[in-house]
């Protein structure tokens, strides 16, 4: 009877043994991402970072929208690791050569390009793209108008880099309301914070023609689009079978401008894109356009937070990835390679 007393306290001995066993063969955690991440590697970071940003932006006013753009399809995509900045080669397609990367304007890529030169310069080997691209990005919003939001770092970029991995992770211009929700859902977004990041993408954003010419074009326009927006988006893109790149703002009252615009326009027949508009009439995401439409601070609010979340989004830290670098025999300043031999990483 004593034997068989015992056994329950055995029992649980053995199995705390088991549970302790398990917990210290689990790899060490990563490195959580920090404010201060460069306070010691590269102290000038942000002063070398917004020397390139504001005359960048200045010259280049589609600057901020494009590489807003950028940010977002590389987050949605095996998350913020600047994967979308590498280039294809003859063995990989990679992400930036998916159909709905090839839009991406050139002046995302180029911001990152200048400032991870600069840097190279003052800290070689230190500072990561994914960490220049998220910070250049917020520091750009503000730039226009929009909303300080915090931005951690620490981030290293991803080894891999494929298009077979983009279909299904972004929204596409002719996509049904029920399509975009379910993609935002995917990655963890509310409807709120949908609202709030599309809005707050396109209101500074821009689109090619071919984007949203069918709603223009044709027997008759789309009714869902007011007649005088109809009218100068066919001026607008009356070349466009000549000329892809025309392309037109998708706030067409306050274009540039960071603000709640957008939301206005949507209420009002003046969405450029069609799925702009269905936000701003699809039941589910109404009322939050009309919210935003009416109260700037709590769009403001729930962008900055959207972005936060947005900006931590699956990230590598620790040895889960590596830092890119500028191949400096590359005149255009937009080809990218990583620091490690090729059998390495295929």
């Amino acid at each position: 009877m004593a034997n068989s007393s015992l056994l329950p306290l055995i029992i649980l001995l053995l199995s705390s043994a088991v549970i302790t066993s398990r917990k210290t063969q689990l790899p060490p955690a990563s490195p959580p991402l920090t404010p201060n991440y460069y306070a010691k590697s590269c102290p000038r970071f942000h002063d070398i970072l917004q020397n390139v940003v504001v005359p960048k932006q200045t010259s280049h006013p589609t600057t901020a929208a494009a590489t807003l753009r950028l940010f977002f399809h590389d987050c949605m995509v095996g998350g913020c690791d600047a994967s979308v900045l590498i280039a294809s080669n003859a063995y990989n397609k990679a992400e930036r050569d998916q159909d709905i990367n090839e839009s991406l304007a050139g002046d995302g890529f180029d911001i990152v390009t200048r400032i991870k030169t600069a840097l190279e310069i003052e800290c070689p080997g230190v500072v990561s793209c994914s960490d220049i691209l998220a910070v250049a990005t917020r520091d750009l919003v503000i730039q226009v108008g929009g909303p300080h939001y915090d931005v951690k770092l620490g981030r290293k970029d991803g080894l891999e880099s494929k298009a077979s991995n983009v279909e299904g992770r972004l929204g596409r211009a002719n996509m049904t309301m029920d399509k975009i929700i379910k993609i935002f859902e995917g990655h963890g977004y509310t409807t709120r914070e949908l609202v709030a990041l599309m809005g707050g993408g396109h209101t500074i954003g821009f689109a090619h023609c071919k984007e949203f010419e069918s709603r223009l074009f044709g027997p008759k326009p789309d009714p869902s689009v007011h007649p005088k927006l109809v009218k100068k988006l066919k001026a607008m893109c009356a070349n466009s079978s000549s000329d892809p790149t025309l392309s037109a703002y998708l706030d067409p009252i306050s274009a540039g401008n960071f603000d709640n615009m957008i939301f206005k326009n949507l209420l009002n027949g003046l969405g450029v894109l069609g799925t702009d508009q269905a936000m701003g009439s699809d039941p589910r995401t109404r009322p939050f356009v009309e919210e935003y439409a009416k109260d700037p601070v709590v769009f403001f609010r729930d962008f900055a937070k959207a972005m936060e979340k947005t900006s931590v989004y699956q990230v590598k830290t620790g040895n889960e990835g590596e830092k890119l670098a500028v191949d400096p025999r590359d005149s255009t300043a937009n080809v990218w390679v990583i620091i490690k031999r090729f059998d390495e990483l295929y």
